[in-house]
């Protein structure tokens, strides 16, 4: 395979078994805030339908993490992505984010929410472009302060982002 070709990636949703794998991911990105293995195993377990994983020869390259919001239910949040080192500059965070708004817990949402650091701008471009292809608008509110995270952990803002409204069945228009 030449260095300009694109890896095969298969998308499907996690099982309790893709936890630690999702994890290792985390870890090695170096950028995404680590939370413990259950947690993935927990989501991976409890929220399946909501969350995606790629795999490339039998290896989890890449995930997406998110649930429906219990007091929005027309919305998606999307919680966390991660790319593997292997696959980062091949699009699969965009890829990545079309199969998590086509996955069975994303049907009939018409509003995408998540937060973005406001130095995070890898992850702005990727929202602002996903809101171009489902042709709707991108909007920013406050979502945690810094001050409102424990002092040890130095954690940046999280601004909330609503990426909406769009017809329902515009994702499934979106090639991943």
């Amino acid at each position: 395979m030449s260095g300009n070709e694109l890896k095969p990636v298969q998308f499907r949703n996690p099982t309790v078994e893709d936890g630690a794998e999702i994890w290792r991911v985390v870890k090695e990105s170096g950028v995404l805030d680590l939370n413990s293995a259950y947690m993935y195993m927990l989501l991976a377990r409890e929220f399946s339908g909501t969350c995606v994983v790629a795999e490339n020869e039998g290896r989890i390259v890449g995930f997406v993490t998110g649930f429906r919001p219990p007091q929005r239910p027309d919305s998606i949040f999307l919680w966390q992505v991660g790319v593997d080192a292997s696959m980062r500059g091949q699009g699969l965070g965009k890829r990545l984010l079309r199969a998590f708004l086509q996955s069975p817990g994303a049907a009939g949402a018409t509003t995408l929410e998540t937060t973005i650091s406001p130095s995070n701008d890898a992850s702005r471009a990727l929202f602002t472009a996903i809101a171009r292809e489902l042709d709707t608008a991108i909007r920013p509110t406050e979502g945690f302060r810094e001050d409102q995270f424990p002092p040890e952990g130095d954690h940046e803002a999280e601004e909330w982002y609503f990426i909406g409204p769009y017809d329902a069945d515009r994702p499934n228009q979106l090639k991943p």
